[in-house]
């Protein structure tokens, strides 16, 4: 199975684009897209959060830290990267993009990073129909469940972008169970780390506290649904 851990960061104040420390020109590379079209440098950006909270780990990943809720005899970590898609077992179709992969000697972390996200209208994206035509393990029966109730409402969450982590889950699943992957034999782990800012970058309106009560719900709720294997 994939394991859910949760974390909760602060309000961040950044001025410059990276922190101290941070490989700027090698981070860069990684975001050029989002640099190019401005997304990056957004006061409201995800993508900084993701660069600037991991970012100085990529050329030294055994400085990082055990993570909360993640096995403490996994570390420490061979490899960090950022931006890392990660396949289904197919080869045609899209594939999740982690914000965050690490790899230690018997796991794979991945990680998504979440702002101010969960506090926009939601798109409600669908589920398609290929993920009902593979058997995925009796261990993401949790996920599978997400899956069914998410198909039955896609109204199910407000806040949390369930599809998106049920789909990373099945990919990083995916990494660990099928021969001939780098990561086959490991432990998969999934975690979701979000911010709750105070305010609108662009407007200065208060954010709903509303919102990010139930945002905090939809979570527990999720890695309730989704832990009930392990």
């Amino acid at each position: 199975m994939v394991s859910t851990g949760l974390c909760r960061i602060g309000r961040d104040a950044v001025t410059e684009r990276f922190l101290p420390g941070i490989p700027r020109a090698k981070t860069e590379k990684i975001y050029r897209k989002e640099i190019a079209n401005g997304r990056f440098d957004s006061p409201e950006s995800s993508a900084a959060l993701e660069a600037n909270t991991f970012g100085f780990f990529i050329n030294r990943p055994k400085d990082l830290l055990s993570l909360p809720k993640i096995d403490p005899d996994v570390w420490p970590a061979r490899s960090l990267d950022l931006k890392r898609r990660v396949n289904f077992p197919w080869r045609g179709g899209k594939h999740p993009v982690l914000d965050v992969f690490i790899s230690t000697s018997s796991a794979i972390i991945g990680i998504e990073c979440k702002r101010f996200e969960p506090y926009r209208t939601p798109k409600d994206p669908p589920i398609s129909e290929t993920f009902w035509r593979l058997k995925w393990g009796d261990r993401m029966n949790g996920y599978q469940r997400v899956r069914d109730a998410l198909c039955r409402n896609q109204k199910l969450y407000a806040h949390l972008d369930a599809v998106q982590l049920f789909k990373q889950a099945l990919a990083l699943r995916t990494q660990v169970t099928l021969k001939g992957r780098d990561h086959q034999g490991k432990k998969p782990f999934l975690m979701y780390i979000y911010a709750e800012p105070e305010v609108w970058q662009r407007s200065s309106q208060f954010v709903s506290e509303e919102a990010k009560a139930r945002h905090r719900e939809e979570i527990a709720d999720f890695a309730s649904l989704v832990g009930e294997m392990r």
